[in-house]
């Protein structure tokens, strides 16, 4: 039996793709009461913000410290 991967053409980029995670967390946490829920849902927003910006830092080019 052979395993296949699921091998699918992403059409929203990575980043735009965390942003709308993010935001999407954020309405989520802004419609719920205060309590462990909303900060669960805060906590997710600002991890694909985290992820976001971590990917915008190693995606940048490589600056070269010593050009010889």
């Amino acid at each position: 039996m052979k395993v296949t991967r699921n091998r699918r053409k992403q059409t929203v980029s990575f980043r735009q793709r965390l942003q709308q995670a993010a935001a999407a967390a954020r309405e989520a946490a802004a419609r719920l009461p205060a309590g462990p829920e909303r900060d669960i849902m805060l906590k997710k927003a600002m991890q694909a913000e985290t992820a976001a910006h971590i990917n915008e830092l190693l995606s940048a080019p490589v600056l070269h410290a010593a050009e010889r």
